[in-house]
């Protein structure tokens, strides 16, 4: 009977068993959100197939998506903790495997290589041979079974820490994610008014206002009243005419008022209108076509104030700038009858 010797274990075994397997990379800590920064402005977010929606529906839809984004950190934050869990079960085991592996590789180096024909040639008589070479085999059969195991645990701690690095990528999708849906919501709600002053009933988009002329410097110039306005027997600035047209090309077509004679502020320099929410005449919103009508009209010049040339928008006891947003109103008309809008 001959019994051969298992030649491709040779004692570089050990070092690369103490080294390579020892050597596996430190799992990952849960990661920490990104920026999820974002220059995409909030009507930009709501899309062409949010076209006619109300910004209310657009709002519900991102609220359910941000509940949907945190349910899933939750749940890929148990995921982590049982992988986590499990590397450190897999490791253990990897960890008790390796002398075991060393000390019999050493074993059968020490009688299953150079020295086999030796130690079986030295038997005395034909049973201490057989009986020897049952051994051999024996130790080659246990160092095929504890390998075995031990590349189970290594190939298991691997794996899992590819799962868990699988899971903390998930995890900072979701929570950029929810942080982009909370900061669109936000930027949407507070550039026409929040909720308090249009309820969510609103346009979730409006039409994009064709640009105003600019000087050379890219800021609007001051400009002379030498535009005869289509409303009044006045005038206004080219650049009201040009907001005007674009108010009419949105589809805003009910009665308005430039020009007026008197006042500090801008109605007489030509620089204001005065939206109403009928035909003709003006007439607090006592319906909900109005107050929509005056809602959607306050969105579009808002949305476009940059292209426009807008110096501020008031509302239902509310006034907006650009450069602070909106503030409480308290002037001579509550301004619940007709959108107001000055140019620079």
């Amino acid at each position: 009977m001959t019994v051969r010797p298992r030649r491709w274990l040779t004692l570089a075994l050990a070092p690369f068993v103490a080294v390579a397997f020892l050597a596996a990379p430190a799992m990952p800590a849960n990661a920490e959100p990104g920026d999820g920064s974002s220059t995409t402005t909030p009507d930009e977010k709501a899309g062409d197939n949010n076209k006619g929606a109300l910004l209310s529906d657009v709002l519900e839809s991102s609220n359910r998506r941000y509940v949907q984004a945190r349910t899933a950190v939750a749940n890929s934050t148990k995921a982590q903790r049982a992988l986590a869990a499990g590397i450190k079960a897999a490791e253990t085991r990897r960890n008790a495997l390796i002398p075991e592996v060393n000390a019999i590789a050493a074993q059968q180096y020490r009688i299953g290589n150079v020295g086999s024909a030796g130690f079986l040639l030295s038997s005395r008589g034909s049973e201490d041979f057989f009986s020897k070479a049952v051994s051999l085999n024996e130790i080659n059969t246990l160092h095929d079974r504890k390998l075995h195991e031990l590349n189970q645990a290594i190939d298991e701690v691997t794996t899992k820490k590819v799962a868990l690095d699988a899971e903390v990528k998930k995890q900072q999708t979701n929570l950029v994610a929810m942080k982009k849906q909370k900061e669109s919501a936000d930027k949407a709600l507070a550039l026409v008014g929040g909720t308090a002053l249009t309820g969510g009933f609103v346009l979730a988009k409006s039409p994009a206002a064709a640009p105003a002329p600019r000087n050379s410097d890219g800021g609007f110039s001051p400009e002379g009243c030498d535009v005869d306005d289509p409303t009044t027997g006045g005038c206004i600035t080219a650049r009201t005419y040009h907001m005007y047209k674009e108010v009419k090309k949105a589809g805003f077509d009910r009665f308005v008022g430039c020009h007026r004679n008197g006042g500090p502020f801008e109605h007489p320099k030509g620089r204001a209108c005065d939206w109403s929410l009928q035909k003709s005449g003006f007439s607090d919103a006592h319906t909900k076509d109005m107050k929509e009508y005056g809602n959607n009209l306050m969105a579009f010049l808002v949305r476009n104030a940059d292209r426009l040339g807008i110096y501020y928008v008031i509302w239902y006891e509310r006034i907006w700038f650009p450069a602070s947003g909106w503030k409480s109103y308290h002037g001579a008309s509550t301004h619940k009858d007709h959108v107001h809008v000055s140019l620079l």
